[in-house]
């Protein structure tokens, strides 16, 4: 089955909402959501998002901010353009109906989280994605010109790959023309033509044993945009939040929203004592590349898999009120916050890198786009400020549509894409090996490419997650398809990405802490 759409949306978090709301008046628009529009790792923000709102912030200091926590990395020119843009975009959202949390005063409420000089974090009580996602997706079934295309995995993207002509990586020339669409409920594979594609597929989280991302989160949208020959960065920055809820029995792993640390709770050992002053000034509101590993080192030289989270010092009702999900979720699993600690411990939860943008959220394969998570814009830089990612996010699917607009009536369908081709012979639903091959993949990850990081253990791992790639690879080739198969074949790129550009970067910063070149004396293993 060929479909036709103007725009092409793929991913459902805040930013290809966003996109596709802003296109949709010029013309119809295909959204494909792996799962369902609900789940999207927007959905599971719980802190909020960052704006400088208060007379007393500045956008010098949102700036400034930025770039410390960026190690240095980041691009200042991509940093002023979000930071100056994010107060037009919160309103955008407060005009779709998202419900930002305000004082008795009608003045908003705001956090303060690790990284920040000011309070300037907008939410919404502890669910402030969730809050986003429902609001942009009543305006989105409202839409007559979106369509929505739940249970929809995206194979391929189109290229002049696909015509038999021979593309050249990073080639200024490539072309996307739409995507091989995989339906789940049929297991037919539908041709997807577009004039114009955006890529909004999230994170990477999956692919380590330990994270708070969504079950969806493997990598779909870099892996894809890599074999279009599409230019991908940065992928060795990977960011673990801090403070994931210790429950090993739990997959994803529950959030405990940095907004506790900047609200006053206090990083703990198992024993009780507080550490934080030991590697940072800033205690525990350091920027979280800092604060993952000063949890790391205090956990190996406990021998012990968490740390805690105080906040029994702080008033009861208040607590409640303004953490309602956090005290719930806790409670249900026998630990009232209010009276005891929260066992915490580094969970991956964010990447930094992803398919490279320019200002205009262009990709340099012409009439593709990208934004939110699965791109690379040069803000976050080594490391990313707590609450800038969806901020980000609606800033670029906002510069996307913009230009997108300018530049939609220059292009019509290719109409040459031949069908999906199925010559596999063997059954991909062999779940014993494809499960297999991901555990490994996530054991090798989490073990050797992990907070910290030596030049011994990613050669390993590269030896390793070469093998199973080119395996996968092979193994496609020969499948029938499935959405098994594809995600398999995806968390296989991304693991070899991230120890590839990881040992191509000889020294520690940000995220990417190595002792082969450490630059600090935080580790003392």
């Amino acid at each position: 089955m060929v479909h036709r759409f103007d725009f092409l949306v793929i991913g459902s978090g805040i930013a290809g909402l966003s996109y596709a709301l802003k296109v949709a008046n010029i013309g119809n628009v295909a959204l494909l959501c792996k799962s369902t529009l609900e789940e999207s790792n927007t959905f599971y923000a719980q802190g909020g998002i960052a704006s400088v709102t208060l007379p007393c912030d500045g956008f010098e200091k949102h700036i400034n901010d930025t770039l410390i926590a960026g190690d240095g990395i980041c691009n200042k020119n991509i940093v002023k353009k979000v930071v100056y843009e994010a107060p037009k975009q919160i309103k955008e959202l407060i005009r779709f109906g998202v419900n930002f949390d305000k004082d008795s005063q009608g003045v908003f409420s705001l956090h303060k989280e690790g990284g920040h000089s000011e309070f300037r974090i907008l939410h919404h009580k502890d669910s402030t994605g969730q809050e986003i996602q429902k609001k942009l997706i009543n305006a989105v079934r409202k839409h007559k010109n979106i369509f929505v295309f739940d249970h929809h995995f995206v194979i391929e993207i189109l290229t002049q790959q696909h015509l038999g002509i021979e593309v050249i990586k990073n080639d200024a020339n490539i072309e996307c023309y739409g995507a091989y669409v995989l339906c789940e409920e049929t297991n037919k594979v539908h041709t997807f033509l577009s004039k114009i594609t955006m890529i909004c597929t999230g994170g990477i989280g999956n692919i380590y044993q330990i994270t708070t991302n969504s079950i969806i989160s493997t990598g779909d949208g870099i892996a894809i945009v890599y074999r279009a020959k599409g230019r991908i960065r940065d992928m060795e920055f990977v960011q673990f939040h801090p403070t994931a809820l210790y429950n090993p029995t739990e997959r994803p792993s529950f959030l405990i929203s940095e907004a506790l640390r900047g609200y006053g709770a206090i990083l703990r050992t198992k024993e009780g004592k507080e550490f934080m002053h030991n590697y940072d000034y800033r205690g525990s509101l350091a920027p979280r590349d800092i604060v993952a590993r000063a949890i790391y080192t205090e956990m190996k030289k406990n021998g012990s898999n968490f740390v805690y989270l105080d906040l029994t010092h702080k008033n009861v009702e208040e607590t409640k009120k303004s953490y309602p999900t956090i005290y719930e979720k806790c409670l249900n699993i026998g630990i009232d916050i209010t009276k005891m600690y929260i066992p915490v411990a580094p969970a991956a939860h964010y990447l930094c890198g992803g398919i490279v943008v320019d200002e205009k959220a262009k990709t340099n394969i012409c009439r593709l786009y990208a934004a939110g998570e699965c791109s690379c814009t040069g803000l976050h830089g080594a490391n990313r400020l707590a609450s800038n990612s969806l901020i980000e996010a609606i800033v670029y699917a906002d510069a996307a549509a913009k230009h997108s607009i300018e530049k939609f009536s220059q292009y019509v369908f290719n109409e040459n894409i031949p069908m999906w081709s199925n010559k596999g012979f063997f059954l991909s639903e062999d779940k014993i090996l494809i499960e297999q091959n991901i555990k490994e993949i996530e054991t090798i990850m989490s073990n050797y490419v992990g907070i910290v990081r030596s030049n011994l253990c990613l050669k390993f791992a590269m030896n390793r997650l070469k093998a199973i790639y080119e395996e996968t690879e092979n193994l496609f080739s020969k499948s029938v398809i499935s959405r098994n198969i594809c995600e398999l074949r995806n968390i296989a790129c991304i693991g070899y990405l991230v120890v590839k550009q990881a040992m191509r970067r000889k020294e520690s910063i940000g995220l990417h802490y190595t002792v082969d070149y450490p630059k600090t004396k935080l580790l003392k293993l």
